[in-house]
């Protein structure tokens, strides 16, 4: 920020503290336009209150005058003709800020308004400008009154620049989007919600998958802004925020990943000098403040009191605190800023790490970030031999959590996708486990959960007091299988004792018993095992020429599979192995690490601290 902000920020400010309006008589007059002789007094004024010279302050003055009168103007052109002025900021983090307005009807298309964007800005390809409007992204698909687009609003537009140049940013979003919703969408579970102790979270099908969306981009958000790719994780984080605000969940309250998807888009805001969003800005902070309030108790008491004082959450409020001086600095609150600088610089300095000891821990062969993040949670004399026990007890931690999940959680998780199909009504498998683990039989256990609205205590007593009714209550499986299609499952290459199970809970239908087993099977390799065998059987007319010829379980030889069935198996293949690619990609830049997003380096941080509490000294 330079010193000429910081002047204009106070002039601004002593202005609408006197009650100045600079459009006005006896600073502007409508025949004679500027006046410059009570400009010169005004100047002459509020240059020896902020100790400045005069005429660096006439020049700041005219320059708010002339803002001013556009906005008049604007108003006065809106109100008389509909045509509204949009003030349009192309981001471009190597070479500054692009200022243009664009003139129309708010009741034009996104789209529409993006071809404008695009022709000012020069931009071949109008579907590779995205525009940002109060922090949502512009849609085309809307008009811009129905997005709440204003008169003199500010937007601010990214194109790409430098290696995400506007059709490479594009085509990327697409591809980032293309494969989250793919792995998100999978049933294999390719991507679970912990909490940070490594348990596993159960929400409602609809809120989950939201959830989990939204924690996709942010993690590929994060990503990018490890690369400093600001634009591309600005546009990944808003999109997060659209699937956030689809869940109805109390969780986002409970939890920090909203307040840390708050957080990122500050700062991603700030990384690209972008000032033209601040109402966003405080109201993202403040949801952020209320979030960790809400997770972390008053003042961090709860987060405190869990795990210590040292711990490494203490680097997301020191970036909070930073943040929220800026804001305060920008609104000329000066107190503010600078107890909020304060806060953030006592907190930098706790934060600090002994270099050597850093650089000794990754000697011993753990990962730089697991290795801060220890050496932040243990101060002291023995702070290396600390770290390396606190590294230890993490990783067992973990474990332990992710080992009860895929045993008897897992298993009871796919029972329940199976069994529950066609049923809308979800259940948590954790408290399904509970009643299993206190001698209730499954089923029993999921029925009353359901009735319970997942309050476990209500299913116990519903077990207890009700068991005969609910015994009466529950589906009885057909005892007969479909010998036939139990030999087409077989040839189709699938297991004998899971093509029993999947045609029992299908009532016979085969293709949900296809989509149970194709379901069953967790692994690329496995899947591709599955497809080879079928598509050279499709090749063969149905003929299974993989083994010796088998019979059926009537004793008949086998027949040739129908090739409608023979292509669904294929379909459904291709589909999850797609899914498994599409996983691979989303992991390629991800830092695995369950701690990375308290993995702030803090270097940025320390800068920008610096230079704004320069600028209050002034």
């Amino acid at each position: 920020m330079s010193d000429h902000d910081n002047l204009f920020i106070q002039i601004r400010a002593l202005l609408q503290s006197d009650g100045v309006k600079l459009w006005e008589e006896p600073y502007y007059s409508e025949d004679l336009g500027s006046i410059e002789g009570a400009l010169e007094n005004l100047a002459l004024k509020y240059s020896g209150t902020l100790s400045i010279d005069i005429d660096r302050c006439k020049f700041i003055l005219n320059e708010l005058q002339e803002n001013a009168l556009r906005s008049l103007a604007a108003r006065r052109e809106f109100s008389s003709t509909g045509i509204a002025t949009l003030k349009i900021r192309r981001i471009d983090q190597h070479s500054g800020a692009t200022m243009v307005e664009v003139k129309c009807s708010l009741d034009i298309m996104g789209s529409e308004l993006l071809a404008n964007i695009a022709k000012k800005l020069e931009v071949p390809n109008a579907a590779h400008v995205k525009c940002i409007a109060s922090g949502k992204v512009v849609s085309a698909n809307a008009t811009l009154a129905d997005q709440k687009l204003n008169n003199n609003q500010q937007l601010i537009v990214i194109v790409g620049d430098g290696d995400n140049t506007g059709e490479a940013l594009y085509e990327r979003i697409n591809r980032i989007r293309t494969d989250v919703q793919a792995v998100v969408s999978s049933k294999n579970n390719l991507i679970e919600m912990e909490d940070q102790n490594g348990s596993q979270v159960y929400l409602p099908p609809s809120e989950h998958k939201a959830l989990l969306m939204g924690m996709g981009f942010c993690e590929k958000a994060r990503a990018a802004m490890n690369r400093e790719h600001f634009e591309e994780a600005l546009l990944l984080l808003l999109e997060a925020d659209e699937h956030f605000a689809t869940c109805n969940s109390k969780f986002l309250e409970s939890v920090d990943n909203y307040a840390l998807l708050n957080l990122d888009i500050v700062w991603c805001y700030f990384c690209l000098k972008n000032v033209t969003q601040l109402p966003d800005a405080e109201r993202r902070l403040a949801q952020c403040s209320r979030n960790f309030g809400i997770s972390y108790g008053d003042n961090f008491e709860r987060l405190y009191s869990l795990k210590g004082k040292n711990c490494p959450e203490r680097a997301l409020i020191m970036r909070l605190r930073l943040l929220q001086g800026v804001i305060f600095f920008h609104q000329n609150l000066r107190n503010e800023a600078f107890e909020c600088f304060e806060a953030a610089k006592t907190l930098l300095s706790e934060l600090k790490i002994n270099s050597e000891q850093l650089a000794l821990l990754v000697d011993m062969g753990f990962d730089p970030s697991e290795a801060r993040m220890a050496l932040r949670s243990c101060k002291g004399g023995t702070a290396v031999e600390q770290a390396v026990q606190f590294i230890h007890e993490r990783r067992q931690q973990l474990k332990n959590a992710r080992k009860k999940y895929k045993g008897s959680e897992r298993a009871m998780e796919r029972r329940l996708k199976r069994s529950n199909s066609k049923d809308c009504t979800w259940v948590n498998p954790r408290s399904v486990c509970s009643l299993n683990d206190m001698g209730f039989e499954s089923g029993l256990a999921t029925l009353a959960l359901q009735r319970a609205n997942n309050d476990i205590l209500k299913a116990v007593e519903l077990l207890q007091t009700e068991s005969d009714e609910l015994n009466g209550a529950l589906p009885r499986l057909p005892v007969t299988i479909d010998k036939t299609k139990l030999a087409q499952l077989l040839q189709l290459g699938f297991h004998e004792n899971d093509s029993r199970v999947a045609l029992e809970i299908a009532s016979n239908n085969m293709e949900e018993a296809i989509d149970s087993l194709m379901c069953a099977i967790d692994s690329e390799e496995e899947l591709t095992t599955i497809l080879n065998h079928v598509e050279r059987m499709a090749k063969t007319g149905g003929q299974n020429r993989d083994g010796p010829s088998t019979s059926t379980a009537s004793g008949q030889t086998e027949a040739a599979l129908p090739a409608p069935l023979i292509e669904a198996v294929i379909n459904h293949a291709r589909d999850e192995i797609e899914t498994y690619k599409a996983y691979e990609r989303f992991n390629s830049d991800l830092n695995m690490s369950d701690m990375e997003y308290l993995d702030l380096p803090l270097i940025q941080e320390e800068k920008i601290l610096t230079e704004y509490f320069n600028m209050l000294q002034q």
